[in-house]
């Protein structure tokens, strides 16, 4: 994992150190549970509390003679522990470790996002409260359309993060499963109770059926979802983006004292921060496909999905964690700008209001395609730079027929486009 793009505390998550750890805390489980129902020695559990531990370095030493990570786990355990660790692993097979490791993981990674979602949440909120009425143009295809505020675009990205929120708990709850089931999941040679024991301990719940493999369904709704999460962050970065170029600088990144934006243009404050996002969510999502294809293994298992989860595990949350808390930061230093706001809104000469205009018209009794066809005549020589779109209406005599001058500068109240601003932030804010 490149350090550049990772925070500590998820990367601790996926060391050989936190693995082989989640191993042995397994394994001395499942000694307890069997020790418990007799089928162990007493004190054998005991012992292996006391005595157990590893070495990556011997682990891998070992690994490289005899090809197998769990004997040779096993092996460098049992050098610690001596005869008791005869019992350890019994009954049980490589999957059981693993799969159940690797949910582990998976659980305390969710943790961490919900982490950095919670976080971007609240900054979300923070700013769309900030901004609840600072106007600014809505854009639809790029172009002008109507006056929205820049507190209800933000709501949108408050109510977007809250729905990948919702998902990635649903998500750890899929992942947070625990099979002990033996070769083939048939239990034939350990005791069931012994995988409830487990789950229990580790705060997860039994696998219903495993075939030796936890179901790698499972495993593609997690990855899928977090796929999901890194496109909201893209799409908050490419608004951000889009704001802050030289065109538009309604919003732009914090630029830090002594920041340098090019080594070439002195001049340059670049967005350097949310195209970096853009390019960690397309990372995250690389991750989707490769876990979609892992569902379909052979009979009850093959190790083709093992290769994969190795590197997407890490991988995609470390990236995705990462990547929350630089949205985060984002959201929370960004520099906004409400007077470019309403100057570039204004740079139409007042065409936001044509629907207005439109619905007016047919309010007063013209047809629709008749009202369409004044407003857009009209409208199209103020687009063409020939001055302010309420002039060309006053003074075009089949408008004025139907509407005075009085009722068509009533129609250009700004204030009339935020009447339900109230009603969307209590439908996204409470």
């Amino acid at each position: 994992m490149i350090p550049r793009y990772a925070r500590p505390e998820m990367t601790a998550i996926w060391s050989p150190e936190s693995k082989y750890g989640i191993w042995l805390e397994i394994e001395t489980l499942a000694a307890e549970a069997m020790e418990e129902l007799g089928q162990i020695p007493e004190g054998t559990s005991a012992a292996v509390r006391e005595k157990a531990s590893f070495e990556v370095e011997r682990i891998d030493e070992i690994e490289a003679e005899v090809k197998h990570d769990v004997i040779a786990f096993l092996t460098n355990v049992a050098e610690h522990v001596g005869e008791p660790a005869r019992f350890l692993h019994k009954g049980m097979t490589s999957s059981d470790v693993l799969d159940t490791c690797l949910n582990v993981q998976l659980v305390r990674a969710a943790d961490l996002l919900l982490v950095g979602m919670d976080r971007v949440l609240e900054a979300l909120k923070t700013r769309a409260k900030e901004h609840k009425y600072t106007p600014k143009i809505g854009r639809s295809h790029g172009i002008h359309a109507e006056p929205t505020t820049f507190g209800v675009t933000l709501a949108t990205f408050y109510a977007e993060f809250a729905r990948g929120r919702d998902r990635l708990v649903a998500a750890r709850k899929e992942v947070a499963t625990c099979a002990i089931s033996g070769a083939v999941g048939t239990f034939a040679n350990i005791d069931p109770r012994v995988e409830e024991y487990v789950a229990g301990k580790l705060g997860m719940e039994p696998e219903p059926v495993s075939t030796q493999v936890i179901p790698r369904d499972r495993h593609a709704m997690f990855f899928a979802t977090l796929g999901v999460i890194a496109s909201s962050i893209e799409r908050l970065a490419t608004e951000v983006r889009h704001l802050q170029r030289t065109e538009v600088l309604e919003a732009e990144e914090f630029f830090s004292k002594g920041q340098k934006g090019s080594s070439a243009m002195p001049h340059k404050r670049n967005p350097v921060l949310t195209e970096n996002l853009t390019g960690l969510a397309r990372l995250v999502r690389s991750a989707v496909t490769p876990a979609l294809e892992n569902v379909a293994l052979w009979h009850e298992r093959d190790i083709s999905h093992s290769s994969v989860e190795r590197g997407i595990g890490p991988d995609a949350t470390i990236h995705l964690d990462f990547a929350l808390h630089r949205m985060a930061g984002v959201v929370e230093n960004l520099l906004i700008y409400p007077d470019r706001m309403m100057e570039n809104m204004m740079r139409l000469g007042g065409l936001h209001n044509s629907q207005r205009v439109l619905l007016a018209l047919v309010e007063a009794g013209v047809s629709r395609e008749d009202s369409y066809r004044l407003v857009q005549r009209n409208a199209m020589k103020t687009w063409a730079g020939e001055g302010p779109f309420l002039d060309h209406l006053k003074a075009d005599s089949e408008v004025t027929a139907k509407l005075s001058d009085a009722q068509l500068e009533a129609l250009f109240d700004l204030d009339y486009h935020f009447k339900r601003i109230d009603l969307i932030f209590g439908r996204v804010f409470g």
